[in-house]
């Protein structure tokens, strides 16, 4: 009897080893022909190797590639899944605001067009309405919020790294007031509407950057002062405007993350949740709340195994691992072409 069982034992785990090589390998061709596409179609060279040497985006092409797949073979592991995707998030805030410096300090090669725009995600919302052009940032944001839904402000937003970094200070979060669900709408509508004056009124449009960079430094003061006391994404959840359209249009996205039958509501999913999506009511209802960002920090406190993706009538570990594939390529992809 325990040779059959040593034997079963052993197929289950080159399956499960074989599946993980298939989805490393999907992340990796997913960047290949996404970077492809950028390499190809654009005509301002936007991998940043193009535009020191002729032909060298390929090279980048590749490197990003073999990165991708090798960070979703890090991340697929559930018990490391959420300090990996931390890492992966951190590193692309890194080179975002890296690249920013240096063509600020002078080599413009490493800024998008060559002009300064204000690295403040609100922006991407108050910059087109401002100038009354400039839709590419609005096109990009949304498209990608369509695909991964709200994993925007838990993958790729630029910011949101450095509120997930002091909000890890603490423990363990700590849940926040029922006003920060509408606080956002209220920033949101402020923000356009300020941009809509200033633009009316005919300011400079370095009048017009300092309110952007001053409501960035309101945004970083409320990471340091409060995300860093409560444990949760108090920044992301109460005052980012672009939080709340990447929630609402991340509707359409059609990953989703469930609680299975059978959860015995213990509870302990919710002292991993930094976005104060799992409230007790939440896992009654079977579902995270609306503030979910499908980070997927909280499957590993869940020891039967009840919370899941589920996309396209996949669920379990091979929705989670489409949704993986799809994430870090886009991570990959950024990484190579999101710049200011």
């Amino acid at each position: 009897m325990d040779e059959p069982l040593s034997r079963g034992r052993t197929m289950s785990s080159d399956a499960k080893k074989s599946r993980g090589i298939g989805t490393m390998g999907a992340a990796a061709v997913l960047t290949a022909v996404l970077l492809s596409i950028v390499q190809v179609k654009v005509t301002r060279p936007m991998l940043l190797a193009e535009r020191f040497l002729a032909g060298a985006g390929w090279v980048e092409i590749a490197l990003l590639s073999a990165y991708a797949g090798w960070m979703t073979s890090r991340v697929l592991d559930v018990r490391k899944s959420a300090l990996w995707r931390r890492r992966l998030w951190g590193l692309f805030s890194l080179v975002f605001f890296l690249q920013l410096a240096i063509g600020l300090a002078g080599i413009e090669r490493f800024l998008m067009t060559g002009a300064l725009h204000i690295p403040v995600p609100a922006m991407i919302v108050a910059g087109p309405v401002y100038r009354g052009s400039g839709l590419f940032m609005p096109i990009l944001f949304s498209i990608t919020v369509v695909i991964v839904g709200p994993a925007w402000c838990s993958y790729l937003c630029y910011i949101g790294a450095w509120d997930s970094g002091l909000a890890h200070l603490r423990k363990r979060p700590m849940a926040l007031p029922k006003w920060r669900r509408w606080s956002r709408v209220a920033i949101l509508a402020l923000v356009v509407c300020v941009a809509l004056v200033l633009r009316w009124v005919g300011l400079h449009g370095t009048i017009a950057a300092g309110f952007g960079i001053v409501f960035g430094f309101v945004g970083v003061a409320i990471m340091v002062m409060w995300s860093r006391k409560t444990g949760s994404m108090t920044h992301c959840l109460s005052y980012c405007p672009m939080g709340w359209i990447a929630t609402v249009m991340g509707k359409l996205s059609p990953f989703r993350v469930r609680i299975a039958i059978g959860c015995d509501h213990c509870g302990a999913c919710t002292h991993f949740c930094r976005y104060d999506a799992l409230s007790m009511d939440d896992i009654r209802k079977r579902r995270p709340g609306w503030s979910c960002t499908l980070c997927g920090d909280c499957f590993r406190a869940c020891h039967g195994k009840f919370l899941e993706y589920r996309v396209f009538g996949l669920r379990g570990d091979r929705a989670r691992s489409v949704f993986i594939v799809v994430v870090v390529a886009l991570h990959a992809t950024f990484l190579g072409v999101a710049r200011i």
